[in-house]
């Protein structure tokens, strides 16, 4: 019954990751995949995670399954991180949080509960957006529109064009919004322009499906949850979907949450069952360790501490290799102006580079950079900064 299947195109990260992987060249440099790196190339764990395991391995006394909607006091930390501490809308019950297998188990969490309960409603994403988020509300049987969001020629959101697209975007719909660390632009709204996108969003009837992936990387945890818990405030509906992978290096754990915002309590029990009915059907119950970790980790006042300075190393270092990578791009006789990737936020860039260009990069370079032009700022490292910046000179 196989033998007629032809071979599935490859994914355009991950799929880059593995031809990475392949390659010879022992100067290869991978700047496509979303994995944080340090100042060696390595992906750390974070030394409050070692702490937070043994702590777990001590006091471990079963292997039991968690409730569908995965554990308690894990929830509880979600909370925390999105709306804060002593938050009124943890404080009057509008929030209900499951654990799901990763940011993007999340995301098909919240398909599955927009399809089986908004049948109606189209979902619209920024252009551009994560290309997976296409193939994971796709795959829930959503229909998918877009809205204009970056300016590739000037180099910055286009929020006069995305607004004006908003206002158009029929009642009940469905807007997905980048909490903050907009991936694949690196492009975030001020918070002035933030307010306006939640009074649109309100005024016209929308259900904001925010993807808060990357929180702590632009700012800080706090800072970088205001658009969240501005789209979540009172009488406000919102859809929220997080993860652990970057700012706790948790990736091969998959911790990630989807949390519901009703406007009352007595709405958000109702619908947070639907959210459990579709955990359910994808995977049953959610795992624990990395759950646990994050538990352990955010509801101790000491450990908790420890890890935001050590989101604050990984964040400065982003930031710094920013600036590091403009001026050595300029020092290379560039003359192009890429002050703009300075002003972005997160890991990820638009970097302007077209797809031949990319593809001359990998082929001449063993330079893997995603076809669009996206680069991973925090792969690049004292080590190879040098090497990457003279081989883009070079194509452009």
């Amino acid at each position: 019954m196989f033998e007629a299947l032809e071979m599935a195109p490859p994914d355009p990260i991950l799929g880059l990751t593995e031809a990475f992987k392949k390659d010879p060249n022992p100067d290869k440099a991978n700047l496509g995949v979303g994995v944080y790196q340090d100042d060696s190339g390595r992906t750390p764990i974070f030394a409050v995670v070692k702490k937070a395991e043994r702590r777990m391995l001590e006091a471990e006394a079963s292997k039991s399954y968690l409730p569908m909607s995965g554990a308690p006091e894990f929830a509880t930390a979600v909370q925390s991180l999105l709306f804060g501490a002593d938050s009124p809308i943890v404080a009057s019950g509008r929030a209900q949080t499951c654990q799901a297998p990763g940011g993007t188990g999340a995301l098909r969490l919240a398909g599955d509960f927009l399809k089986n309960n908004l049948p109606g409603a189209r979902l619209w994403v920024s252009d551009p957006t994560w290309s997976n988020h296409l193939g994971v509300f796709g795959a829930a049987g959503l229909e998918i529109s877009s809205y204009p969001y970056y300016d590739h020629g000037a180099k910055r959101l286009d929020f006069a064009r995305m607004m004006d697209a908003l206002a158009a975007v029929p009642e009940g719909d469905v807007v997905l919004l980048h909490g903050c660390c907009h991936n694949p632009s690196g492009m975030d709204p001020t918070m002035v322009e933030w307010e306006k996108i939640a009074a649109m969003v309100t005024e016209r009837r929308l259900l904001p499906l925010i993807d808060i992936a990357y929180q702590g990387l632009a700012d800080g945890l706090d800072e970088d949850a205001a658009a969240t818990r501005l789209l979540s405030g009172p009488g406000r509906e919102a859809l929220i979907c997080s993860s652990f992978s970057k700012n706790m290096g948790l990736y091969c754990e998959r911790v990630g949450a989807l949390t519901v915002v009703a406007a009352t309590a007595k709405a958000a029990e109702p619908a947070f069952s639907h959210v459990k009915i579709a955990a359910r059907q994808n995977y049953s119950n959610p795992p624990y360790h990395g759950a646990g970790v994050v538990a352990t980790v955010v509801n101790d006042p000491a450990l908790r501490a420890e890890w935001e300075g050590e989101v604050a190393v990984m964040r400065e270092r982003i930031h710094a290799m920013r600036r590091r990578f403009v001026d050595t791009l300029q020092a290379k006789g560039v003359t192009q102006d890429f002050s703009f990737i300075t002003r972005q936020n997160g890991m990820f860039s638009f970097s302007g580079l077209t797809k031949e260009q990319v593809e001359t990069l990998r082929q001449k370079h063993a330079l893997y950079i995603v076809s669009n032009g996206r680069i991973n700022v925090a792969g690049l490292t004292p080590g190879n900064l040098d090497r990457i910046c003279e081989a883009i000179a070079g194509v452009l």
